[in-house]
């Protein structure tokens, strides 16, 4: 790292403390890190501990120790996963840690690796996952997901340049995305949260009962539960700490009614998935579920996706990206969701957001799949914003508005900007 990088990385660490956590003095924090993050992790611990923190906790990760478990361990034993791991994280939520993942894999490190040993892996860790996302889902805890460029990812973005260099115009990519170069970098963040909030605030008052989506490759209906709520940007723990989880974030999102999905939708942009690129994909919907699926790459992964349970193969969650959005105009396709989900609109399959039915978090799966929230072990998401798609809001009278066209929004916010809400 030259000096220049530390210094945005202590300014990155800053941000993704303040406006990614809202961490708290006193609160305790736990992250979630690949260990090429080390450098990254190691800025924020110092600024966690400034900040009033008496501990910080690290789980490292090594992606090439999946590679060499695929390689070379028994068979059988792929539906294995450490639960312990995940059930100590989430009893440190449970008693109120700050929650930071930092993501920054290999898009094709497993591409190669035999498919049904990686669908196995990934059922039993999301098997294991899921009540560590049910705390993040009921906003029980502060929790972010934020980036850390790695030699892998970056080359995979920039293949045409040295690895030193690949990486560190990855580092820059990140850092203007994150709006650090502001000279406040936190008034910035905040004020593009109200933007976010001034979105939901239009959309809730809209109401719509289903959006309708068009273009040259998809002809989609997606219909919205009643009482549904669109969040973007921030949101409020239990605790009432604002805090803002993801990061960057240029979306709007609610969710959609499961069983009332019908025709088809092709991605735009690949999707990194199990260290496996998939792209091309086209799915066919009829009455919520998945009836055809195929992929022009990896289209053995998004099948093994779209079986891991009863729903993996409906939507969980319906999102807006303008194709105005920072990360869009930068023309990069990063291969990492956090960042391509934030250049185009995207839809989710897996479980959908409590909280964006009626306010209610605490709902029982049962109550959650009764009002049309979906449920599963799973959430992917993958995107079809393009320059030619046009989304319709369709009113319970059943006239319909423009949403969006040629990629971006056919409407300006009403009414003055409330305060910032999300995920």
């Amino acid at each position: 790292m030259t000096t220049v990088q530390e210094d945005m990385l202590q300014r990155y660490a800053d941000v993704i403390l303040r406006v990614g956590l809202s961490l708290q003095a006193g609160q305790q924090l736990v992250i979630r890190a690949l260990l090429e993050a080390a450098p990254l992790v190691r800025s924020i611990a110092a600024r966690a501990y400034q900040l009033g923190s008496p501990l910080v906790t690290v789980i490292w990760a090594d992606e090439y120790l999946d590679l060499l478990r695929l390689r070379h361990a028994p068979r059988n034993t792929f539906g294995e996963f450490p639960g312990w791991v995940m059930d100590g994280l989430a009893n440190r939520l449970k008693r109120g840690d700050a929650y930071l993942q930092i993501a920054g894999e290999t898009p094709d490190l497993l591409g190669a690796e035999d498919p049904g040993a990686k669908s196995e892996m990934s059922k039993a860790f999301w098997a294991s996952y899921k009540p560590v996302m049910a705390l993040q889902d009921d906003n029980t805890v502060t929790w972010s997901v934020v980036s850390a460029a790695t030699v892998g990812w970056a080359t995979k973005v920039f293949p045409a340049l040295a690895h030193d260099a690949a990486l560190h115009q990855l580092w820059e990519a990140i850092f203007d995305l994150c709006r650090l170069r502001d000279h406040d970098p936190v008034g910035a963040w905040l004020r593009h949260l109200q933007d976010l909030s001034a979105r939901c605030h239009y959309l809730n008052r809209k109401q719509y009962s289903s959006l309708r989506y068009s273009s040259p490759h998809t002809d989609l209906s997606v219909a919205l539960p009643d009482g549904h709520l669109w969040l973007g940007g921030s949101t409020v723990s239990k605790a009432n700490v604002s805090f803002t989880p993801n990061l960057p974030t240029e979306e709007v999102f609610t969710c959609p009614h499961f069983g009332r999905v019908s025709g088809t939708v092709v991605s735009t942009r690949p999707l990194s998935y199990m260290g496996t690129t998939v792209e091309g994909i086209a799915l066919t919907f009829s009455e919520g579920k998945v009836t055809h699926a195929s992929a022009a790459r990896g289209e053995d992964v998004l099948r093994g996706l779209l079986e891991t349970d009863q729903g993996s193969c409906r939507l969980g969650e319906v999102a807006l990206v303008p194709r105005s959005s920072p990360v869009a105009k930068s023309q990069l396709i990063f291969h990492n969701t956090l960042f391509d989900e934030n250049a185009a609109s995207h839809l989710a399959l897996g479980q959908g957001y409590k909280s964006c039915i009626g306010g209610a978090p605490n709902l029982t799966d049962p109550e959650f799949e009764g009002l049309g929230g979906n449920v599963s072990s799973i959430h992917v998401d993958f995107m079809i914003g393009a320059d030619e798609l046009a989304i319709d809001g369709v009113l319970p009278s059943g006239s319909s508005e423009p949403v969006m066209r040629n990629g971006d929004w056919a409407f300006s916010p009403e009414g003055a900007r409330g305060s910032p809400t999300t995920r």
